[in-house]
């Protein structure tokens, strides 16, 4: 994993051209990425700061993530535009600028232990450990966990990933430092926000129908939630059960 405390502090001082091209991508295979996706890759990055993303911790993670491998083939050449694009299982790879928002609004901290649900393509599973947390990431798509358990080992990233209900959590490796919601609820998740420790924070996009706004939720006490608008987003519904076609 990424030596933090020293990225951080170059990071602030440097544009994104010049941060370090070594990807996790070359861990794991003997050709080196292409140099046309590291320029895109950079290029994202500096656009995801002037929309307003912040956040060195977020800004390195994205910068190091090579974002088409966690894409079908097809789609490969369009893995760093600031789009959603379908990944099968009627599920989508969120927008980067989507990705970054949520994490940066987790204001994680290293060895936080972070419950995501909906792993998806993985993607955003990645930008997560680069952030330096201990990952526990439920699926409920059969196909796309075995697909995304097996293309995060490959790329050497160490994740908890099981095929569960998002909505009934992970109890017993409760509390969480943080919870991620990357599918769009139009029901609060009680058990979800039972299983945040008190001071954590969870990221949850809610809405009725096809509005949906993130929001920033702290747990304060045993029976006490703090409540931020983060603004309007897009996902897909997030839904109840394990779909084991």
């Amino acid at each position: 994993m990424t030596n933090w405390g020293d990225l951080i502090q170059k990071v602030s001082n440097r544009s994104i051209s010049e941060l370090k091209k070594k990807t996790a991508i070359d861990d794991i295979f003997p050709q080196k990425e292409e140099s046309k996706y590291i320029a895109r890759r950079g290029k994202l990055v500096d656009l995801l700061r002037k929309k307003g993303i912040s956040s060195p911790l977020v800004l390195e993670a994205i910068g190091r993530v090579p974002r088409q491998v966690f894409m079908p083939e097809t789609l490969s050449e369009l893995a760093y535009e600031d789009k959603a694009f379908p990944i099968g299982a009627g599920q989508t790879i969120s927008q980067p600028f989507t990705v970054a928002k949520e994490t940066e609004i987790l204001d994680i901290q290293k060895n936080d232990k972070i419950l995501e649900i909906g792993t998806g393509s993985g993607y955003q599973s990645a930008i997560l450990l680069e952030c330096g947390c201990r990952l526990f990431s439920l699926e409920r798509q059969e196909t796309l966990h075995k697909q995304t358990k097996e293309r995060l080992e490959k790329l050497n990233y160490k994740a908890v990933c099981l095929l569960k209900d998002g909505f009934e959590g992970l109890l017993y490796e409760a509390p969480f430092d943080k919870i991620m919601v990357t599918a769009g609820a139009s029901e609060i998740p009680k058990k979800l926000l039972r299983q945040l420790k008190i001071g954590g924070i969870m990221a949850l996009p809610f809405g009725e129908g096809q509005e949906k706004r993130l929001y920033r939720i702290k747990r304060l006490s045993e029976t006490d939630f703090e409540k931020m608008d983060c603004g309007p987003c897009a996902f897909v519904p997030m839904l109840k059960g394990i779909n084991r076609k």
